[in-house]
């Protein structure tokens, strides 16, 4: 089967079914996942292309494309029928290779030092890299050039030519310089990932472009070791053609992983973050739509984030209208009988917050008619300064601000989480709405302001109704 297949692609077959036969799957795998990467990562590029570290990243996605793409059996045997060299694709795969450990030491350089970093250690070692490994794409060419390699080999070119003058140092010097760049990658990457303060996701990428690395120490190690024994009259081509091959793959699918993860994941994250907090926030809206007896405009091609911003601003303005039905004494017995309940801080807070609501919301229902606010979004007094009395001005009241309405306004996704235990908030109410509240003493017989005054605020009270205004023009 191997044979036919090496002779198929030898004597230069081109259709479609012979091209995709020699797709094997230990590189068209790792050439996909590593288009995916740079597909993924291209609209980043171009849109922040000044950024010196995405150039590095989309440099080094392309060329571990390329190295895969042109080390297929099939595009091999194409390059040397083309440029008319037999073998003149293993220098090129050799360059392809060096430039992209090149590119990964280069990378893990700037990522690792940020890309402000012009220390002269940086520099010095960016320098040192891009210089040495120029000069081994160089020789590469020259030992080539002096080689005498006249049969063209699609699979085991490493292995058959590892006797041969020139070439021999040839295949010796790229697994060289592969292994060099490997050993010295997974040792900044190792010394990295043990920082204290890494993001979770560059973390987890640091993570899986170790595990890669190490497995491109594996792919050396196999070449090697075949190479090893072609010298001392053994034969263990298999570890070239067999083996390596499918571990190289495998790593390649591990550091498009690790390129990824750190941009993605974020991304994926910060998303289902947005969606779940919008989908938390759902009883509470329904809860309060009935405020206004509308809710937010559906609009289609609204960001996940604009939504999130809808509904969290509705939230807020329809509990803001509530203000002045807020029972304070309410909201303090339903906090103590939380907490008596067993409940921690801050879910007691919640309920009572939710009961809270709900009792506001039955006193709008049963008395409709506006009145002047008397709870803003601050704490302390609130006073404006464009209002105060001076010659030619009217001296306004203070208003006073309920702390409570200024949590409540904070903690919006802890009380909508609340509402989904409606049997919770039953409980919390019986207990501070029963003929003795949970610290012994009886409960109020009538509703509170929030303010502390006893009874509801005059609604016909001029000065009342002329702040309401004054506070509906500066919100």
């Amino acid at each position: 089967m191997r044979g036919a297949t090496v002779s198929a692609t030898t004597i230069g077959a081109t259709s479609p079914a012979d091209f995709f036969g020699g797709l094997y799957i230990s590189f068209w795998i790792p050439t996909a996942v590593l288009t995916a990467a740079l597909v993924i990562k291209l609209p980043s590029i171009v849109k922040l292309w000044k950024d010196p570290l995405l150039r590095a990243v989309g440099g080094l996605l392309l060329l571990a494309c390329s190295v895969f793409l042109f080390a297929v059996p099939s595009v091999i045997a194409w390059t040397n029928r083309v440029v008319g060299v037999p073998n003149v694709a293993a220098p090129w795969v050799y360059s392809l290779i060096t430039a992209y450990c090149a590119a990964c030491l280069l990378l893990i350089v700037a990522w690792r030092n940020g890309p402000a970093d012009r220390s002269p250690t940086t520099r010095r070692a960016m320098r040192w890299v891009v210089s040495v490994y120029a000069a081994v794409i160089v020789v590469l060419w020259v030992l080539f050039a002096l080689a005498d390699v006249p049969r063209e080999r699609l699979r085991d070119l490493d292995t058959y030519y590892a006797t041969t003058p020139f070439m021999r140092e040839e295949i010796l010097l790229y697994l060289a310089a592969h292994t060099a760049a490997c050993l010295i990658t997974c040792h900044l990457i190792r010394s990295w990932v043990r920082t204290q303060g890494l993001d979770l996701w560059l973390r987890g990428g640091l993570k899986a472009l170790g595990i890669g690395y190490a497995l491109n120490l594996v792919y050396d190690a196999s070449k090697i070791t075949a190479l090893l024994a072609r010298w001392t009259g053994h034969d263990l081509d298999w570890l070239s053609t067999d083996v390596a091959p499918p571990v190289v793959a495998v790593a390649a699918i591990f550091i498009a992983v690790g390129f990824i993860l750190p941009h993605g994941g974020q991304y994926l994250h910060e998303r289902w973050r947005v969606r779940v907090s919008h989908w938390r926030l759902r009883p509470l809206y329904l809860l309060t739509r009935s405020v206004s007896g509308s809710g937010v405009p559906f609009a289609l091609r609204a960001t996940a984030e604009l939504r999130l911003t809808r509904r969290e601003t509705f939230i807020r303005d329809a509990l803001l209208q509530l203000a002045r039905h807020f029972d304070d004494d309410l909201h303090r017995r339903a906090h103590a009988g939380a907490l008596a309940l067993g409940h921690g801080p801050g879910r007691a807070r919640a309920l009572a917050a939710a009961v809270t609501i709900q009792d506001a919301l039955a006193a709008r229902k049963a008395s409709p008619a506006p009145g002047p606010p008397v709870l803003s979004l601050t704490s302390g007094p609130l006073i404006f300064p464009d209002l105060m009395a001076g010659p030619g001005r009217t001296a306004y009241p203070e208003f006073t601000v309920s702390s409570d309405l200024t949590e409540l306004l904070q903690d919006i996704d802890a009380v909508s989480r609340a509402l989904r235990r409606p049997a919770e908030i039953e409980e919390v109410r019986t207990l501070a709405t029963g003929p003795t509240g949970p610290t012994g003493s009886a409960g109020s017989a009538g509703r509170t302001g929030s303010t502390g005054s006893p009874g509801p605020v005059d609604p016909a009270d001029p000065a009342a109704s002329a702040a309401e205004s004054s506070v509906s023009a500066h919100e």
